[in-house]
């Protein structure tokens, strides 16, 4: 199933794997995981044998724009309006549950 141009894997690469992530593993998993990896690694690898050099390397397959609004400055809230909705205020500005043991 490999051929010359393919990664070889070998058990111990898995049990490095393994190790890297933080698994233990038995023998017959580490048997396990070499054949289901063998079969990734020559999928990956059939991959690349499909992509031409004529075919531009991409993130998407179809094409993406951008769905974001412009940017437009517009008038603000005015400063009355927003301390007239809030529960409390002090000179002028919201005023909050004190935190952390602060100082008033």
């Amino acid at each position: 199933m490999t051929t010359a141009d393919e990664p070889a894997l070998t058990r111990d690469d898995v049990a490095h794997l393994a190790h890297l992530s933080r698994l233990e593993l038995t023998d017959a998993e580490l048997d396990t995981y070499l054949g289901q990896l063998g079969v990734i690694l020559h999928s990956v690898a059939r991959v690349g044998e499909v992509a031409g050099d004529d075919v531009e390397p991409t993130t998407h397959a179809v094409p993406q724009t951008n769905v974001f609004r412009d940017d437009v400055e517009v008038p603000c809230l005015p400063h009355a309006a927003a301390l007239a909705s809030a529960p409390a205020s002090y000179e002028g500005r919201f005023r909050v549950p004190q935190i952390l043991g602060e100082e008033a």
